[in-house]
């Protein structure tokens, strides 16, 4: 079959756009599409949340996921066949025991980056180059956590590893970059205000770690923030949870009312005990750069959502309204919540998180609106941060 989407050029200002191919029907799957690269953030493998390396796909039972983040090893699941984790398939890299879901992706990493990035028996040597380099990564860029060193590192083993580095090369150019002074604003929304001499301790730390003459221009200065604005600009939030695996599951089953009541409700207390214990932090999260899907534009009526329903890095593109052949696929980088305030705030989170101003048609819309917030909104102003969009991202 072929492809429902294609990505085209648009104009200098928007750059490329997702279109349809044919008609695409309300809840259908759009494409399902793999990341170039991908990776667990640094903060969220150090706190516990197993994944695997390669595809991040949760590595706990759901049960064991529930007591974890409950802090309560007691808990039991009821209807724990409904559990798709198969621990018996799970497999560790034998150099520096990173582990796998499955012997497919230790081979996938292995043939694609962990040649290069493998710590062998350094593995918990504070001094080992790579380690320095993560170390300085979490110091700088805490919970809740937008983007990881490691996808960078990644991308820069991938080439060396590759024997037609070209064809590598190309693949990462294709991502959408900015100009110099976007790409500043970029670094500075990942680092902080500190971000300069940080910036530069990153890239010396780097290039001890990873530098490959192929790729000398990603080690100087401008390449290397360059590279950093890429994957701020491009990578997606990828989140995983056996827990929310095993809730749809259990959803689906076909019980008798009084069972179904009992059921729904063991499930929402759960939910709620959880978010006392662990707040919003639920699933395991990484980010991963997806050639389709980065080319999807931002609308604040979107008409697809990403989603990751077979719990691992397989982005699944999905429609939310009836599209045309040759409708612009777009999808939303804003949460419900900030969708539904006023013209004014969201060209503010947009600006600052996304460097580009909406002209998406409700935002044209309301462009008679008066550029003032209403007095709810002013109070809420300062609490539309990276959590919020972060956690749109990787709704699981």
């Amino acid at each position: 079959a072929g492809a429902a989407a294609e990505a085209r050029f648009i104009s200098s200002t928007k750059g490329k756009g997702l279109f349809a191919t044919k008609n695409i029907r309300k809840g259908e799957t759009v494409f399902v599409e793999r990341p170039v690269v991908s990776s667990q953030f640094l903060w969220n493998a150090l706190y516990n949340y197993r994944a695997c390396d390669h595809c991040l796909r949760a590595l706990e039972t759901a049960e064991e996921n529930a007591q974890r983040l409950l802090g309560k090893s007691s808990l039991v699941l009821p209807h724990p066949e409904q559990c798709s984790i198969r621990t018996d398939l799970h497999q560790q890299c034998p150099r520096c025991q990173v582990t796998y879901c499955s012997a497919e992706c230790r081979q996938a990493a292995w043939e694609q980056y962990h040649q290069v990035l493998c710590l062998g028996p350094a593995r918990d040597d504070p001094t080992h180059p790579l380690n320095k380099l993560q170390e300085a990564w979490r110091n700088m860029h805490y919970p809740p956590e937008t983007s990881s060193i490691m996808l960078m590192a990644r991308m820069v083993a991938t080439v060396k590893q590759a024997k037609d580095k070209e064809w590598w090369i190309k693949a990462f150019s294709q991502f959408c970059s900015k100009t110099a002074n976007e790409e500043e604003e970029i670094v500075h929304k990942l680092l902080g205000d500190k971000f300069k001499g940080q910036l530069e301790l990153l890239r010396l730390l780097f290039t001890e770690a990873l530098y490959d003459e192929h790729l000398s221009r990603w080690f100087t200065p401008e390449g290397f923030r360059s590279l950093f604005a890429l994957v701020g600009t491009n990578g997606q939030g990828i989140g995983t949870s056996s827990l929310s695996q095993w809730v749809h599951a259990c959803d689906a089953l076909d019980l008798p009312m009084p069972q179904r009541e009992e059921l729904d409700a063991f499930i929402d207390q759960l939910y709620k005990d959880i978010e006392k214990e662990s707040g919003e932090f639920l699933n395991c999260e990484g980010s991963g750069l997806y050639v389709l899907q980065s080319c999807c534009n931002h609308s604040c009526i979107p008409n697809a959502e990403t989603s990751f329903p077979e719990n691992n890095f397989l982005l699944h593109l999905t429609a939310l309204e009836d599209i045309e052949a040759g409708e612009e696929i777009c999808i939303s980088y804003l949460d419900c919540c900030q969708r539904e305030r006023s013209r004014h705030s969201r060209h503010k989170i947009l600006r600052e998180n996304y460097l580009f101003t909406c002209s998406c048609p409700k935002c044209l819309a309301q462009a008679d609106d008066a550029d003032v917030t209403s007095d709810e909104e002013e109070e809420g102003e300062g609490e539309t941060d990276d959590a919020e969009l972060e956690d749109e991202m990787t709704d699981v």
